[in-house]
């Protein structure tokens, strides 16, 4: 179980529980002040991609070489961890509306975690874990502008019903592709 300590130690991982928290009940705060009541995907999917731009830098190796000559299978614990952010960021939220009112149903969540999760993992295989935040985010903003019709599911598939099938194919593709290569790759030097 050491392993694990330092892993989560050197990942930055207690603070990035941390501050996701805070992101999710400011997001949630956020919410209350500004939706005219009932569920809300604009809050929730911010609240999903802020925690994926916070947990996504712990992403990223402080020493790359190391990690590279390691004699230890990275890939299982890349995966874990890939997966790790995205029950973390559901989970937190999960806790942080339950105190209040809900932002959106189940299913939106767990979807949202895990694309938000794979997106985090693409960034920091393509960019290195300090720009792990930037797919999240700017995966979001695009969202926003965008109306999330049938049309465009595949772009706003964050903001889609959680029975949307494109929407759903979309987030577990970004899952997939981002665990993997990340999981395979590694970060970027």
């Amino acid at each position: 179980m050491r392993w694990l300590t330092l892993y989560a130690r050197s990942r930055q991982v207690p603070m990035a529980l941390g501050l996701v928290l805070a992101a999710m009940v400011a997001v949630c705060g956020l919410s209350r002040l500004w939706s005219s009541g009932g569920p809300s995907p604009v809050f929730a999917s911010l609240g999903l991609a802020a925690g994926a731009a916070i947990a996504g830098v712990g992403l990223g190796a402080s020493d790359l070489a190391l990690e590279r000559t390691a004699a230890i299978a990275w890939l299982p614990r890349r995966v874990l961890h890939v997966l790790g952010v995205a029950v973390a960021i559901g989970v937190v939220l999960f806790a942080v509306q339950a105190l209040g009112e809900p932002l959106s149903p189940n299913g939106f969540i767990i979807r949202d975690s895990l694309g938000f999760a794979g997106l985090a993992a693409l960034g920091a295989t393509a960019a290195g874990g300090q720009a792990a935040w930037v797919l999240p985010i700017a995966w979001f903003a695009a969202t926003v502008l965008v109306p999330p019709t049938s049309s465009t599911a595949v772009l706003t598939w964050l903001m889609q019903p959680p029975g949307t099938t494109t929407a759903t194919i979309t987030a577990a593709t970004l899952a997939v592709l981002g665990t993997g290569a990340y999981g395979v790759w590694g970060t970027r030097r």
